[in-house]
């Protein structure tokens, strides 16, 4: 079957169009024939090759498509062998396209538990957008951080898959919005998505400035940090506010001031990609229609993988980068 083999790490030029053996399901698993595959920022540190892959590889953790034993339409959650526990994963846990073939490429083989039906309404693209940056959003404000309606949160970086789901659900959560992003383009399309506020976080004195926008007046209920800026996100918390973080891909080490950090009450609340019941969760409130689909702001070709890492590295889209076979 046709798809995209990485033989090497390094730059998106290791991406390139091959043939591989069509994939054997093991017992309970499934092969789905893909209708559309979605980037993550994740797929690029595999390219790089910061978590190992075997090579050669094909990367990939989101996905949609049509299961070949029943013919049923689905979505790929790509958490794999996330084990019993709701409150972490396993140590066996991978994500999709880390050591097991991802899905850029025609079909996949995966755990059945991580198949779900595909949403209402939602493209094949859209579907394909959804699980991780969905579920990982879902994960940050609903079981880690448990937002509620009538809370204000600050999302840190405007334009990301994980950021604009995130202001997806946090309206379908009935929160106040905040958003902070690298342009005043990103900033405006923010706004039309719902975001009662945005700030520049161009400027050293960002998180005064994003603070002074907090109905509170004292700093924001909650804070999601996917990039790795909390050092500075945590200045614009209020007293006895929350925290979440996950993503590293702007700082991977931060300087806290640890005595105002415990004077100012703060939870700091890691996560990563969630579980089976996370992704129910993401499931039900979608199901509700309170949830508006993924943002798309490109696709491309299978062929074209690499162009597509390049234009995910530059930073400049608003929404998901999505292949179609």
């Amino acid at each position: 079957m046709r798809a995209i083999v990485m033989s090497a790490y390094g730059a998106p030029e290791e991406l390139r169009p091959g043939r591989i053996d069509e994939p054997v399901p093991q017992p309970g698993w499934v092969t789905v024939e893909l209708r559309a595959s979605a980037l993550n920022w994740h797929d690029v540190l595999v390219r790089r090759g910061q978590y190992r892959s075997p090579l050669p590889h094909t990367p990939g953790a989101d996905g949609a498509g049509v299961r070949i034993d029943t013919g049923e339409e689905v979505v790929i959650l790509p958490s794999l062998f996330w084990g019993d526990r709701t409150s972490a994963p396993s140590p066996n846990f991978e994500i999709l396209g880390d050591r097991t073939p991802g899905t850029y490429a025609q079909r996949v083989c995966v755990p059945e538990q991580c198949l779900a039906p595909k949403p209402i309404g939602f493209s094949w693209e859209e579907s394909a957008a959804l699980p991780l940056a969905g579920v990982t959003s879902y994960r940050a404000l609903v079981t880690r951080a448990g937002l509620c309606a009538g809370e204000s949160l600050l999302i840190v970086g405007a334009g990301g898959g994980i950021s604009t789901m995130a202001l997806s659900l946090a309206t379908a959560l009935g929160a106040q919005i905040f958003v902070t992003g690298s342009s005043e383009e990103k900033l405006e399309r923010a706004r039309n998505s719902g975001a009662a506020g945005t700030v520049l976080h161009t400027d050293d004195d960002w998180p005064l400035r994003a603070k002074e926008l907090a109905p509170s007046g004292d700093g924001f209920d909650v804070i999601l940090d996917p990039v790795g800026l909390w050092d500075r996100s945590v200045q614009a918390l209020r007293p006895g506010g929350r925290i979440v973080v996950l993503g590293a891909n702007v700082a991977e080490h931060v300087t806290l001031d640890v005595r105002g950090f415990f004077f100012g009450q703060y939870s700091l609340l890691g996560t990563t990609m969630g579980g089976p019941g996370d992704f129910g969760g993401l499931l039900d409130l979608v199901a509700t229609g309170a949830v508006a689909p993924p943002t798309i702001a490109d696709t491309f070709p299978l062929d074209d993988a690499a162009e597509a890492h390049r234009r995910l590295e530059s930073g400049g889209q608003f929404g998901k980068l999505v292949l179609v076979p």
